[in-house]
């Protein structure tokens, strides 16, 4: 059996307010919407190559994106009202290189969109 090559797409809620959501996600973190379409009111980001696909109708969910300097990022947005749930914190010490290079640490802050997913930022040091 063949095995997934990559990641294409996270469908994401869009909860209650699209535009909210949406603006969310480009004043935080600076990514424009890429494609839109009313009606049925779906909208796509691209983030390295992956689509986040916005919706109704669905779970929130979770998406995990890679950050460089996350201390740095997490002040800057804490100081711009940003609300997070969670601090940066050490999740796992790689000292075999199981999900990178071998040494590395890998740390996570979350927050959450207006729709309610949960976005967990990770940087790798």
């Amino acid at each position: 059996m063949r095995r997934p090559q990559a990641l294409r797409q996270v469908a994401l809620s869009a909860g209650r307010d699209i535009d909210a959501t949406l603006a969310f996600w480009l004043d935080v973190f600076g990514l424009p919407v890429h494609a839109r379409y009313d009606p049925p009111g779906i909208a796509f980001i691209i983030v390295g190559g992956i689509r986040l696909f916005f919706t109704g109708g669905i779970p929130q969910a979770t998406v995990y994106l890679d950050i460089d300097d996350l201390d740095s990022f997490y002040e800057t947005a804490s100081d711009n009202g940003v609300a997070f749930t969670t601090a940066p914190t050490l999740v796992h010490r790689d000292a075999a290189g199981e999900f990178g290079p071998a040494g590395e640490s890998e740390w996570m802050a979350f927050l959450k969109d207006p729709a309610g997913n949960t976005i967990g930022l990770v940087e790798r040091k």
